[in-house]
């Protein structure tokens, strides 16, 4: 997609790179840029059954590239500002476009994961990591609160006071407290090869139901329970009159392989 990120698709995985060694991936507006545009160009694409997003070199995502910005502030205005009915700005939208894929999405990281990585990461359904990657939420160093969804993201996980606690003193913690806080989903020598076994379990799966699932929990998790009930009827309703679904069923009664067909 651009020299900031690598996109490569294996397998109907997306594979999503942050390039950018010698910054520890940092986010400066060209990266932003390439993360939103890669994950709307795998939005279109109904092939695609999976994204792991992942840091090369030595980190994850080492956060927002304040420097960068702050020479060009006119660039950090820009990135504030919300278009027509949008919901997000590019800040916001760099995390919160893995959340509109119809498809999961991991995060992979390792080495470093600061301020807007965490964001970025909290934004994938699955987060899986070395047990030695340092994350901190860290725009309280620099006076700030997390802006980039991390309002929403860090309450999915935390109690109120753990994202207060960890937000307010921006401290240090290693990939295995994240798991014991439960931000992360599971910690490996190997988390690659981890998100590669849960993709692997997904692809079993219908695409569609993968994609209804994905949208059934994020539209109902703090839904009341008149709509949590309706939206359900209304998402099985149409994969009961999908193509996939019988597909799916045929298989476990003949005990073979379903071939599904790509998502509706």
């Amino acid at each position: 997609m651009s020299e900031r990120v690598r996109f490569e698709v294996r397998d109907e995985v997306a594979y999503v790179t942050m390039v950018r060694t010698d910054k520890y991936n940092a986010l400066d507006w060209d990266m932003l840029t390439a993360l939103v545009d890669t994950a709307e160009k795998i939005g279109r694409d109904k092939s695609i059954r999976a994204v792991i997003l992942q840091g090369a070199g030595k980190a994850f995502c080492s956060g927002l590239d304040f420097p960068s910005f702050t020479k060009k502030p006119a660039l950090m205005v820009r990135g504030f500002l919300k278009y027509g009915i949008k919901t997000t700005n590019l800040f916001q939208e760099v995390a919160w476009c893995w959340r509109r894929l119809p498809v999961p999405v991991i995060a992979v990281m390792h080495g470093y994961c600061y301020g807007g990585g965490v964001q970025i990461a909290l934004g994938a359904d699955f987060r899986f990591t070395t047990p030695d990657c340092e994350f901190s939420i860290l725009e309280a160093k620099w006076g700030l609160v997390p802006d980039m969804t991390g309002t929403v993201t860090l309450r999915e996980l935390l109690p109120m006071d753990q994202a207060k606690l960890l937000t307010m003193t921006g401290r240090m913690f290693t990939g295995s407290e994240a798991l014991a806080l439960n931000l992360v989903t599971g910690v490996s020598a190997d988390p690659l090869a981890e998100a590669e076994k849960v993709v692997a379990e997904i692809k079993a799966r219908s695409p569609d139901s993968v994609a209804a699932t994905k949208q059934l929990f994020q539209e109902t998790w703090v839904a009341g329970v008149r709509r949590a009930f309706s939206r359900e009827s209304r998402i099985q309703l149409g994969l009961l009159l999908g193509k996939n679904q019988k597909i799916a069923v045929q298989a476990n009664f003949k005990k073979q392989k379903p071939e599904f067909l790509p998502r509706k």
